[in-house]
């Protein structure tokens, strides 16, 4: 059994912890409210943009755009070139949320990634797992996890549309933590480019387009409208999953922390057990070596 000096340090090094995991889980509190309420500030803008293409595509649904292809992709296409976008975190401590992201984008580079394909890190755990893995990052967007913001989001959105508008990529996907509720999230990789006509005119979802959307005239015309409100609607999608992923990992780093102060807590009660019976232990021997000292002496003072 360890001695009361040994315990005390122990338990003095687990409650310096435990004032560390709680002021963490307060920042990662307090940070994605902010993400949340940014989002949500900003979030009709996109669902008007979204609203837009819809009411567009409805009225001219035969209008050709080179934003638009409803053609499947086929895996194992060399010929396809694509641009794959990975979002983690500048930091650990979050649970399994980065470990989760990177399984699945590896995944996608294991099976379609080809030497004509482009990767795009967000994040410092990204782009350290991808140069460990000696696997090429093309561009990693520097400061872009840690408070997102629309025009980080912009920068990267124009960085794909530019590849995208010059021919040097035929697809854009995406690779960031879905957040499904405030207990659960998933990663998800979703094609940014090119888009699907049947995705904003799918009935499931359907957003109210009014009344009167025969009366809309379109100028100059539908293909300079697509080519205004698509940008901003990309630049938009990668914002809400930089948002998504960033409080995705606010949520895990905070479910992670709070794991550590309940078994930093638990830790804590063992130990002041562990305590109490050292310290009734050494109370008991210097009682015993008291009362045998003492019958020592009476000894020798019989004799």
């Amino acid at each position: 059994m360890a001695n009361t000096r040994e315990i005390q340090s122990r338990i003095k090094s687990i409650n310096d912890t435990l004032k560390i995991t709680n002021a963490m889980y307060m920042i990662s509190s307090s940070k994605l409210k902010k993400a949340k309420r940014n989002y949500e500030n900003t979030h009709p803008y996109f669902i008007s943009l979204q609203d837009s293409i819809r009411k567009t595509l409805k009225l001219v649904p035969d209008v050709e755009n080179r934003f638009f292809c409803d053609q499947k992709y086929v895996a194992g296409d060399a010929d396809k070139r694509k641009g794959i976008i990975v979002v983690t975190a500048d930091k650990g401590l979050a649970g399994a949320y980065n470990q989760n992201v990177i399984k699945l984008a590896q995944e996608i580079i294991d099976t379609e990634k080809t030497s004509n394909d482009k990767l795009f890190v967000i994040g410092q755990v990204g782009r350290h797992y991808f140069k460990k893995k000696d696997i090429f990052v093309d561009e990693h967007f520097q400061f872009t996890a840690q408070d997102p913001s629309l025009n980080r989001a912009r920068r990267i959105a124009e960085t794909v549309l530019d590849l995208y508008e010059s021919k040097e990529l035929d697809e854009v996907y995406i690779v960031y933590t879905n957040m499904k509720s405030a207990i659960a999230t998933e990663p998800k990789v979703k094609r940014l480019l090119p888009l699907r006509k049947h995705a904003f005119t799918d009935t499931s979802d359907h957003i109210d387009m009014g009344t009167h959307i025969e009366n809309i005239t379109l100028l100059p015309s539908a293909d300079a409208v697509f080519d205004n409100v698509v940008p901003d609607f990309i630049a938009g999608y990668i914002y809400g999953a930089l948002v998504e992923s960033y409080c995705s990992e606010q949520n895990a780093r905070m479910m992670a922390m709070q794991s550590a102060t309940d078994s930093a807590k638990e830790m804590l009660k063992d130990l002041s057990v562990l305590y109490n019976r050292a310290r009734q232990a050494a109370i008991t021997q210097e009682i015993t070596e008291v009362i045998s000292g003492a019958k020592a002496q009476k000894n020798n003072c019989l004799l």
